[in-house]
């Protein structure tokens, strides 16, 4: 009797053990072929934004880099265009602007793509400094508007712009942009 239990117990863990190489060879032959699959594919990097400092944004405000960063887009967006590029300029510009806004922007980049559609009149704007407000929501760039007729510069002009911000939950939007205007101090009469 002790031998006949013997025996049932001995093929008992001889089954257990046939079971788990099999399931150890399947296993093995699955990871195998998953580890052909993945050499196989495409692979994706994600490239960070070659900047200083890592952006985040949160609830509580903009952070000045943000703020430079859009700035700094926007810039580049609004005020480098030509006769060619007039509707996806006017497209791009008018997806980073708030809802409130939109009507009196879209109104004046109109006016602007008309005046220079048809034409070979273009404008560049080369930025030479930025300044940012996060309590204000502002920001200011200054550098040389240059203006092209055909392949001839016509003008190249200091210039300062302002665009104006609203931060709603973590959505930054333009709500204002446009020249400022210089004014020169008044000279004293003298009598």
């Amino acid at each position: 009797m002790d031998l006949a239990h013997s025996h049932i117990q001995s093929q008992r863990v001889l089954r257990q053990r046939n079971m788990l190489l099999v399931a150890c060879l399947i296993l093995a032959g699955l990871a195998a072929i998953l580890g052909m699959l993945a050499g196989s594919r495409d692979r994706e990097v994600v490239l960070q934004p070659v900047l200083r400092t890592p952006l985040t944004l949160s609830s509580s405000g903009v952070s000045k880099e943000y703020l430079e960063a859009v700035t700094r887009d926007a810039a580049v967006l609004t005020l480098n265009r030509t006769p060619q590029s007039l509707d996806y300029w006017m497209n791009s510009v008018l997806e980073m602007v708030h809802p409130s806004a939109y009507g009196e922007v879209k109104a004046d980049l109109l006016k602007i793509a008309e005046d220079q559609r048809g034409s070979s009149i273009a404008q560049f704007f080369t930025m030479e400094s930025l300044k940012v407000d996060t309590e204000g929501l502002s920001s200011e760039v200054s550098g040389t508007l240059h203006t092209m007729v055909g392949r001839q510069e016509v003008s190249a002009v200091q210039k300062t712009f302002h665009y104006g911000w609203v931060y709603n939950g973590l959505s930054l939007k333009l709500v204002q942009f446009g020249m400022v205007e210089k004014v020169e101090p008044k000279k004293a009469v003298s009598s």
